[in-house]
């Protein structure tokens, strides 16, 4: 008899049999963590958690929609108490899914600036940023003028034909910016500039990030889309190619004379079931204090959503002096332009 087990019901039963099957004492204090970041460098930020608070931490990994998939087939049997995430667009999933718990927190709420969380209502906040990154626009010093490529807008501009690479129009990170877009321009306006990115493509869509960032560097393309922190990691090399790599391409933040560059969050919400609220809420607090926003820093070159941090990562401040101006659209726009962003997808033909 042929079997078929999808990769979620693979992991549903590991995680059953396995992880959360072990008997915890009455007296020890447990957070269960389901989390998209798969970062090595946050294995720090868990390990000190536990040091300051006794709290053990349970964790189990996936990507932003395996997590939501798994959290609807739970239920209310689901064990998670946190959730971590890596996109507004799937943030804002979660939260209109029902899948996250309201909490009031007044330290997150004074760490947290009001368009990097969802909107508060009388039951309180469904989620939180807990950091950023910007998706920024890389381009082959050798050809092509900065001043050309310094708005989002001039992707689809035809003075960049032939010039484009970029990964999938459907990657969360490239639906986020393009939902941020749509809440700029209106849809009309970008539909007809991802016609023009379309267009503008030296080759079809492929990769993630620090492949396009490659191709710039190989001449493959001119110009190419990426989120900071790619590009951070290889600032941060001492691998003689990758040091290469950056001294042939240029960084923009676009936008600095308009509206500013978009950010993407990550984000953690309290799980709607969660049976260890109170170590829930205290580990999202714990992740906007100053040593855990400094470790997202220089960690993993994000961006601490708490201003007023001094950086110590020599790349982020290599890009930007350590400031940029970023747009401040609420990230509820951008996860409701979702729908109507992979329709003029589909209709431009970008893949």
């Amino acid at each position: 008899m042929r079997r078929t087990l999808t990769v979620l019901s693979l992991a549903v039963s590991a995680l059953t049999a396995g992880l959360f099957s072990t008997p915890v004492l009455a007296d020890e204090q447990v957070l269960n963590l389901y989390s998209a970041r798969h970062y090595p460098t946050d294995e720090a930020l868990y390990s000190d958690f536990t040091k300051a608070t006794g709290i053990k931490i349970n964790r189990v990994d996936s990507d932003d929609a395996g997590i939501i998939a798994r959290l609807k087939a739970e239920g209310s049997a689901s064990p998670a108490d946190l959730i971590l995430l890596v996109d507004a667009a799937r943030l804002w999933k979660g939260e209109v899914d029902g899948m996250f718990l309201p909490i009031k927190s007044k330290t997150l709420e004074t760490a947290v600036p009001a368009q990097l969380r969802s909107k508060p209502t009388d039951d309180g906040t469904a989620w939180f940023g807990l950091s950023t990154r910007a998706r920024v626009v890389v381009y082959d010093k050798l050809k092509i003028n900065k001043a050309d490529v310094d708005t989002y807008e001039e992707l689809g501009d035809p003075k960049n034909k032939g010039q484009l690479c970029i990964r999938s129009g459907s990657h969360p990170y490239n639906l986020s910016l393009f939902g941020a877009m749509t809440e700029h321009l209106g849809p009309a306006a970008t539909e007809a500039w991802l016609k023009g990115m379309v267009d503008n493509m030296a080759r079809a869509p492929k990769g993630g990030d620090t492949d396009q960032i490659k191709a710039v560097a190989s001449g493959e393309c001119g110009i190419a889309v990426t989120n900071t922190y790619y590009l951070a990691r290889l600032m941060r090399s001492t691998n003689p190619a990758d040091k290469a790599l950056v001294e042939r391409v240029g960084v923009v933040f676009p936008n600095q004379d308009s509206w500013g560059t978009h950010v993407n969050v990550a984000g953690g919400a309290v799980a709607r079931y969660a049976k260890n609220q109170a170590n829930a809420v205290k580990f999202l607090e714990y992740l906007v204090s100053p040593e855990a926003q400094n470790h997202f820093a220089n960690g993993n070159n994000e961006w601490p959503v708490v201003k007023g941090l001094k950086l110590d990562n020599p790349a982020l401040n290599a890009m930007t002096g350590g400031n940029f101006k970023s747009e401040v659209i609420p990230i509820s726009a951008v996860g409701m332009n979702q729908i109507k962003v992979q329709q003029m997808l589909d209709r431009v033909g970008f893949r």
